[in-house]
């Protein structure tokens, strides 16, 4: 069977905490991401841009939006305040994807979103084509407006994604999917 289907039919999500040191080097990275920014983008447009969140800024950001989650829910329980905390130093790397659609003459915006969104699946196999692990999560961070602005996102970008990488420490068994049967119709005239 062909490498390329192999790896597509083998991949599946790692989770954060089970992503460790050593995560990819700095080679690796721009191999991933330059593989990831290899998407369908109707205009050239690269509707979309990266931020490595790595080594001490990974402890920083989880700080900042623990502060955050409690300035915004003070009777949020303190565990939740310290996953938050430890959120993005679990795994080595993380890259958060921001989709920066905008209005355009031809390209629409949904267009433009669902090429972000293609940017973060690609990373997700790059990174498991070069031995790595990765998960791709939102959160309640991807959309509230104050978390945004600490990651240094503009008023008109949306986070499409953090892509956590590293190391997988485990490899859980694969989760059930889909039959074809439930999700392929077929349209007739």
């Amino acid at each position: 069977m062909n490498e390329t289907l192999d790896l597509l039919g083998s991949r599946r999500s790692v989770p954060a905490n089970a992503l460790a040191e050593p995560g990819p080097s700095t080679d690796e990275l721009d191999r991933m991401l330059t593989l990831a920014a290899r998407v369908p983008d109707h205009g050239k447009l690269a509707p979309w841009r990266f931020i490595l969140i790595e080594g001490e800024g990974r402890a920083a950001l989880g700080a900042r939006l623990a502060a955050l989650l409690k300035e915004l829910d003070p009777d949020v329980p303190e565990g939740r305040v310290q996953q938050q905390a430890n959120a993005f130093s679990q795994s080595a790397l993380v890259v958060a994807v921001v989709s920066c659609a905008a209005p355009h003459v031809k390209i629409p915006e949904w267009e433009q979103v669902l090429s972000a969104g293609a940017v973060c699946m690609n990373l997700s196999v790059a990174a498991n084509a070069l031995g790595y692990g990765a998960q791709w999560v939102t959160g309640w961070a991807a959309y509230e407006p104050r978390a945004l602005e600490i990651l240094g996102l503009k008023p008109n970008e949306k986070l499409a994604g953090f892509i956590h990488i590293g190391t997988p420490t485990e490899r859980l068994p694969d989760r059930p999917r889909p039959a074809l049967s439930e999700i392929v119709t077929r349209w007739s005239a």
